[in-house]
């Protein structure tokens, strides 16, 4: 039988989040230097951060390797 480290797991999934995280927030770094889009930017950075802080909780309360799987980000 195989046995998941779940501390282990935890932090691939949550570099995994940082990663797409990463790549959502990349446009809007441009974005954010454009004086008349910075705002619509910031908002837009606001919305991505309030996700990823619920994911990052919710990928902290996952007890088994299945639950951690479901919720892994994946790059729209």
């Amino acid at each position: 039988m195989i046995t998941i480290d779940m501390t282990k797991a935890k932090v691939i999934a949550h570099d995994a989040r940082r990663a797409i995280r990463t790549v959502q927030f990349a446009p809007l770094d441009i974005q954010a230097t454009i004086p008349h889009e910075a705002e619509a930017a910031e908002a837009s950075r606001a919305t991505i951060r309030a996700a990823d802080a619920s994911l990052q909780i919710l990928m902290d309360a996952a007890t088994t390797a299945n639950e951690l799987k479901a919720l892994m980000p994946t790059q729209e």
